[in-house]
């Protein structure tokens, strides 16, 4: 019986076992239209598709007048999420993984030992941008705070860099009716600056005590693309979260997206006694 697979799926799944059998090394260029044309016996079209194909699952990435190259997936390591994790704009901790091909800059540990977190001088360099606007609450965002449609927000816009390499974006929005003239109106400025969520708003007397978080993956926009180093329409980890305080209100909302295939994410699950 022939092969029943549509034939871009067919080029697209032969090149991906030839990465994942190391026929195709990283940084080794995709063979080209005419070629891949000329061994499937396929259209411009289905050629063009299947690489699309390939780029979407984070195999390949395009390099404007060169062609198209194997992409390197090893992940790079873990953001650690739990209750004692780090309370800054990250929200999570950095462990990153050893033996990696990318291991950065010496930071590497010893064979066999997994993923850890080392001494405080093999972290990697966490530095992020962040920009602050007031808006106007959209339908989605409105639910999940518990606030009206066009209630007065606080949107800040974060991208986050480990050893200078993307790291993940994230966009956090903020009641005004809870910050509007206190210190931490602007989570990046201020006295109480960078101190993450649950630090700066105990600053103005409200204690938050849970967070809710849904994990999901979805498609690059171009944007996110380019601020993270893949190709558009690869899939990325996306992480919806939810900040409580005492009283069970929504205090502050946010999205965040990275790459499913350089970063994990690691949940510390404890059970009562």
């Amino acid at each position: 019986m022939g092969d029943a697979r549509p034939v871009y799926q067919r080029i697209a799944d032969d090149l991906r076992q030839q990465i994942d059998e190391g026929t195709l090394a990283v940084g080794a260029r995709i063979p080209s239209r005419a070629e891949l044309k000329r061994t499937y016996t396929a259209s411009d079209q289905t050629v063009d598709r299947a690489v699309r194909v390939l780029k979407a699952a984070g195999y390949a990435t395009g390099q404007f007048g060169r062609g198209v190259f194997v992409s390197d997936r090893e992940p790079l390591g873990v953001l650690l999420r739990s209750t004692g994790a780090v309370d800054s704009p990250l929200a999570a901790r950095i462990q990153i993984l050893s033996g990696g091909r990318e291991h950065a800059h010496g930071h590497g540990h010893g064979p066999g030992e997994g993923h850890q977190e080392g001494p405080a001088g093999e972290q990697p360099d966490l530095i992020w941008e962040a920009t602050s606007t007031a808006v106007a609450a959209p339908p989605e965002i409105a639910a999940r705070l518990g606030v009206g449609v066009g209630e007065p927000l606080m949107c800040t816009q974060y991208e986050y860099l480990a050893d200078r390499r993307p790291l993940q974006l994230a966009t956090s929005w903020e009641p005004l009716a809870l910050t509007k003239g206190t210190d931490v109106l602007h989570p990046e400025r201020g006295p109480y600056a960078r101190r993450g969520v649950r630090g700066r708003f105990a600053a103005i007397g409200i204690r938050i005590v849970r967070a809710t978080e849904t994990v999901a993956s979805r498609p690059a926009t171009g944007a996110e693309a380019d601020a993270l180093g893949c190709s558009p329409g690869q899939c990325l980890t996306a992480v919806q979260r939810t900040h409580y305080d005492e009283h069970d209100r929504a205090v502050e909302t946010s999205d965040t997206v990275l790459r499913g295939d350089r970063w994990r994410l690691e949940y510390a699950i404890g059970f009562g006694g």
